[in-house]
């Protein structure tokens, strides 16, 4: 194998083990409720009237392990959680952080949920605003 396929295949698996976190860690449901101190902002001051509330964005973990859900969008931020390999999740709208394998997008968690997952290991199964 070539050498610079070689470094990008070590770089990819580093990033991947940095996002993903330790995989014996106890991870959440996707769909768990998880509640929030200091919350996130789409509190109920914040929601659209009742019979008018926003559909979120959905995505789908692709990663190969538990994919580590952060405080902010870097991989050096405090761990609040993780989500399996192939759970849906609510996603409330996407920011731009530390770049992971290409790839600086991050999406801040939905459905009240606190913190953001990396893009570069969700596959969006819906658009996906920028957050305000």
């Amino acid at each position: 194998m070539h050498a610079s396929r070689v470094g990008r295949r070590v770089a990819t698996t580093v990033a991947g083990l940095l996002i993903a976190g330790a995989a014996g860690l106890a991870a959440a449901p996707a769909n768990a409720a998880s509640p929030a101190p200091g919350g996130h902002p789409a509190s109920a001051a914040a929601q659209p009237a009742q019979g008018t509330a926003r559909q979120e964005p959905r995505g789908k973990v692709v990663s190969r392990l538990t994919l580590s859900i952060r405080e902010r969008a870097t991989s050096n931020s405090r761990y609040l959680g993780g989500l399996q390999p192939g759970s849906i999740v609510h996603l409330y709208c996407k920011v731009r952080g530390q770049n992971v394998d290409g790839n600086d997008l991050w999406y801040k968690l939905g459905d009240g949920r606190p913190g953001y997952v990396a893009a570069r290991y969700v596959q969006n199964l819906d658009a996906v605003p920028y957050c305000r």
